[in-house]
């Protein structure tokens, strides 16, 4: 198992992450939920979203200020428990 120490990441840094889930009224909102919870600092402003060409899916980045790797472990874990997640990168 590898350690925290083994990380190619230095904190704190700018974090962009993908989001992407069926197109759903609640999608951004429960997103921005989640990443101010871990990132309490993030501007929800800068949340960039697209609609897939069909309308039925849509794609949130978000950039946060990632302070450790338990920090971006836990916000994954989150966005991923979420039902109207399917991918996180």
């Amino acid at each position: 198992m590898a350690s925290y120490k083994d990380t190619l990441l230095e904190f704190p840094c700018d974090f962009p992450l993908k989001i992407m889930g069926k197109a759903h009224d609640e999608l951004a909102q429960a997103v921005l939920t989640i990443v101010t919870r871990h990132a309490p600092d993030f501007d929800g402003a800068t949340m960039e979203m697209r609609a897939s060409s069909g309308g039925n899916y849509l794609s949130l980045t978000c950039t946060v200020v990632a302070t450790s790797k338990p920090q971006l472990d836990a916000l994954y874990m989150d966005l991923t428990a979420h039902p109207l997640v399917k991918v996180v990168l």
